[in-house]
C-alpha cells in the first residue's frame, strides 16, 4: 500500500473511531429513557438537569389571569397530623400525578386531568421515624422506566429507599429486601437505627441504572456533637437496590482533599452531607452533587483547615463513583453557605462558542457558573481577602472565592445602607438599633455574644436561594432565580455541658435579639425578587420584586402617608419558565382587595420582567410550580399550605383554563368533595 492510501486509510480509521466514540456518548441504554414528551413533567426539576422548562405554550400572558382550579387535593387526611408545608414538586407521567404527600410521607397516584386516587403507598416506621431529622412529606419521588418496567422511588423519613410499581404502588420484590434499602447500613460508618441525627428529604436522582443517595442532618447550630454522622453520598443499581459506590465527602487517608483536615479533624468531624437536589449528564455519565458544611454551622474549632469536600460542588462519575472534579465555594464554612439547591445544566453559547455549564445558586446569592465538564469557572473566581474573627479556637480561612460574573443577584452583608429608610425617623432609629451589633460583608464572621456587645453579628443569610433554587430557559441561556432579603444575627456562646463543639449558637444574658423597627423588618425593601441571569454575557437582565407588599407593612401606622411601592412578601420563590413566562408562587398571605386572606400565583414576561397575571391561593406557596398537559389541556400544579378553610392544612391545586374544562374528561369528584 503506498504512503498515501495509507494516511487516508489511517484518516478514514480516526474519524470513524471519533464518530463511533461519539456515537457511544449520545446512545444511552434504554434503561435512561423516561419520556420524553413535552407533554410531561417526569422529573423534580422537569428533567435531571433540574432546568424547571417547559415549552408548554397554551397558558401564556393573555390568559394567565383565567385560569381556574380544575382540581385540589387536601393532604389533610395523610397522617396522624395535617401537614401546613407540602414543600414537593409532583411528578407527571402520561396523565399520572406522583407525589409524597403528609405527616407520615405517604405516596399517592393521581389521576392527573381530575386529581382522583388511583393508589396510595404508607410505611409505618414507629420509633425509627418518629426521631428522623427530617419529617413531613419532603421534597418528592423520582420515576425511571424501562420499557413497561415502570418504576417509583423514594426516601422514607426514617431513612430507607423505597421502590414501587408505578402502576399499582406496590413495593417491587427485587429491591433490596422486599423492594426496601436500610440507608442507614452499608454507609462505611456505624449508625444507630434510631439515630436522630441523619436522614433525608429530597429526592432521589436517576440516572442510567443508578440512583444516587445523598443525607440530611439535624439544622447545625446547636451540634449534639464534634462527631456526628457523616453526610457521605452513595450510588445504588436501580433493579436491584445493591449498593454500586460511595464517595466520602470527608476523606479518608489517601483519598483527595485528605490534606486539608488539619490535626485529626477528618476522623471524628461530620455531617457534610448532600441534602439538596442532585444533577445528572446522562451523556457524559456524571452526576453533580451539593455538600453541605461539616458539623457547626457557625463554629468549626475542632475542625481546622478549608474542609473538603465541605460546601463544595462535586462531579463523580455516575457508574464508579470517582471524583471527576470539585469546586469548593466556601473554605471552612462559619455561615451556614451549604449547597442546597439543585445545579442547573445547559449549554450555553458564550463569545460564540458552545459551553457545557453547571449553575448553581447559592445561599450567599452567588450564581457560581462552571464548565460541567472540567470544573473550571466560565468566568473568573477571585481568592479575596476576608477578616478574621476573634472567637477563641476557632480556624480561619485567610480568603474567599469571590466570583467576577454574574454579579451577586440579592444583598450580601449589611451596612447602613441596607437597612430600612422609609423614613428618616425609622432610618435613624434602625441606626440606633445596629450599634449594639457587628455589621459587615459577606464572610464577616460570626462574635461571641457578650452583654456589652456585639451581641451578634448581623448578616444577610435570609437571602439567596435556599434549597428553592433557580430555572433556566434552555433556548435562551437565561437563569431565574429567586431570592430573598431579611437580617438575622449570628452570635455564638460558650457550649457548656449543651455540646463538646466548644461554641454553639446563642446570646449571652442581657443580650437583646430584636431585630425589627416599630413592628417593621430591620432591612429595606425588596423582601424578595426574581432576578433573570444571562449566561452569555454573565449579566443580571431585570430584577423585580416578587409577592405584595405584607400587611404589617402597608397597615404600619409609622407608615401613614408614606407611598410604599411593592416590596415583595420575603421567602425565596420557586421558579418554572415556559415558552413565554415566569411563573412563581407568593411565600406568606396577605390581605386582597376583596377582603380574602390568601397569596397570589404570579406570571411574568420572561424577557422583560413586567407582570403577565396572577390567580388567587387560599395559602402561601410551599412548593414549586409544575406544568404538564393531558388530553389537550395544560395545567400548572402548585403546592400550598397553610390555614385553609379554617384548618391547618396543605393541598396541590391544579390550574387549567376554563376553555378546557369541556375537553377533560371527569374522572374524579369536583374540587370542593376533595
Amino acid at each position: 500500500m503506498s504512503l498515501s492510501r495509507t494516511k487516508r486509510a489511517l484518516k478514514v480509521a480516526q474519524i470513524l473511531a471519533a464518530t463511533s466514540a461519539l456515537l457511544a456518548l449520545l446512545a444511552l441504554p434504554a434503561t435512561t429513557q423516561q419520556s420524553t414528551s413535552n407533554t410531561n413533567w417526569p422529573s423534580y426539576g422537569s428533567d435531571r438537569g433540574n432546568t424547571r422548562y417547559s415549552p408548554l405554550t397554551q397558558i401564556d400572558a393573555s390568559n394567565f389571569s383565567k385560569l381556574q382550579p380544575a382540581w385540589i387535593f387536601s393532604t389533610a387526611s395523610f397522617g396522624p397530623t395535617p401537614e401546613t408545608n407540602l414543600e414537593s414538586t409532583p411528578l407527571v407521567v402520561d396523565g399520572v400525578l406522583y407525589s409524597t404527600v403528609g405527616d407520615r410521607r405517604d405516596v399517592v397516584a393521581l389521576d392527573a386531568a381530575t386529581g382522583e386516587v388511583l393508589w396510595t403507598h404508607r410505611e409505618d416506621e414507629g420509633k425509627r421515624a418518629e426521631v428522623a431529622p427530617r419529617r413531613l412529606s419532603g421534597r418528592g419521588l423520582a420515576y425511571w422506566a424501562d420499557g413497561d418496567d415502570k418504576r417509583i422511588v423514594y426516601f422514607t423519613q426514617g431513612y430507607r429507599m423505597i421502590e414501587l410499581n408505578a402502576k399499582t404502588g406496590n413495593r417491587i420484590p427485587g429491591f433490596g429486601v422486599d423492594g426496601a434499602v436500610d440507608l442507614k447500613q452499608d454507609d462505611d460508618q456505624e449508625i444507630d437505627p434510631l439515630s436522630s441525627e441523619i436522614g433525608i428529604h429530597s429526592t432521589p436522582a436517576i440516572g442510567r441504572n443508578t440512583i444516587v443517595v445523598g443525607a440530611a442532618h439535624k439544622p447545625g447550630g446547636v451540634p449534639t456533637s464534634k462527631t456526628n454522622v457523616k453526610g457521605y453520598v452513595r450510588g445504588y443499581d436501580v433493579r436491584t437496590g445493591k449498593r454500586k459506590w460511595i464517595f466520602h465527602t470527608i476523606p479518608k487517608p489517601g483519598e483527595a482533599g485528605f490534606d486539608t483536615w488539619l490535626q485529626d479533624s477528618w476522623s471524628y468531624t461530620g455531617n457534610t452531607g448532600a441534602w439538596g437536589e442532585s444533577s445528572i449528564d446522562e451523556a457524559r455519565g456524571v452526576v453533580y452533587v451539593g455538600v453541605e458544611a461539616p458539623t457547626g454551622d457557625f463554629y468549626g474549632g475542632p475542625r481546622p483547615g478549608n474542609n473538603l469536600f465541605g460546601e463544595s460542588l462535586v462531579a463523580l462519575d455516575l457508574e464508579t463513583g470517582q471524583r471527576k472534579w470539585h469546586y469548593q465555594f466556601v473554605h471552612h464554612g462559619i455561615w451556614d453557605h451549604d449547597d442546597p439547591s439543585p445545579p442547573i445544566l445547559a449549554n450555553v453559547t458564550i463569545k460564540g462558542k458552545q459551553v457545557p455549564v453547571v449553575a448553581q445558586p447559592s445561599k450567599q446569592a452567588f450564581l457560581y457558573v462552571l464548565n460541567r465538564e472540567t470544573g473550571e469557572p466560565v468566568w473568573p473566581i477571585e481568592e479575596r481577602p476576608v477578616e478574621k474573627g476573634t472567637v477563641p479556637g476557632e480556624w480561619y480561612s485567610p480568603t474567599q472565592p469571590f466570583p467576577t460574573a454574574p454579579p451577586a443577584y440579592e444583598i450580601q452583608g449589611v451596612d447602613e445602607s441596607t437597612l430600612i429608610d422609609f423614613t428618616p425617623e425609622l432610618h435613624q432609629e434602625a441606626l440606633d438599633i445596629v450599634k449594639h451589633y457587628k455589621m459587615g460583608p459577606i464572610f464577616t464572621p460570626p462574635v461571641e455574644s457578650k452583654a456589652e456587645g456585639p451581641w451578634a453579628t448581623l448578616v444577610s443569610s435570609l437571602s439567596g436561594s435556599n434549597w428553592m433554587g433557580g430555572s433556566i430557559d434552555p433556548e435562551t441561556g437565561v437563569v431565574y432565580v429567586g431570592s430573598s432579603h431579611g437580617i438575622l444575627g449570628i452570635s455564638l456562646v460558650p457550649s457548656g455541658t449543651r455540646s463538646d463543639v466548644g461554641y454553639i449558637s446563642g446570646r449571652a444574658p442581657g443580650a437583646q435579639g430584636q431585630l425589627t423597627v416599630k413592628g417593621l423588618p430591620l432591612a429595606k425593601p425588596p423582601y424578595s425578587r426574581i432576578s433573570a441571569i444571562d449566561l452569555k454575557t454573565g449579566t443580571i437582565l431585570w430584577q423585580v420584586p416578587h409577592g405584595d407588599t405584607p400587611d404589617n407593612v402597608r397597615n404600619n401606622p409609622a407608615l401613614k402617608g408614606v407611598s410604599i411601592p411593592r416590596t415583595g412578601h420575603g421567602g425565596a420563590a420557586i421558579t418554572l419558565v415556559t415558552k413565554t413566562l415566569v411563573i412563581a408562587g407568593e411565600k406568606g398571605t396577605i390581605t386582597q382587595a376583596d377582603g380574602r386572606v390568601g397569596a397570589m400565583l404570579r406570571a411574568y414576561d420572561k424577557a422583560t420582567g413586567q407582570d403577565a397575571g396572577a390567580v388567587y391561593m387560599p395559602a402561601q406557596a410551599t412548593g414549586g410550580p409544575m406544568t404538564y398537559m393531558v388530553n389537550g389541556a395544560q395545567y400548572i400544579v402548585i403546592a400550598v399550605g397553610g390555614n385553609i378553610n379554617g384548618r391547618p392544612q396543605a393541598q396541590f391545586m391544579a390550574f387549567r383554563l376554563p376553555s378546557q374544562n369541556s375537553q377533560v374528561k371527569k374522572k374524579g369528584p369536583a374540587p370542593d368533595e376533595q
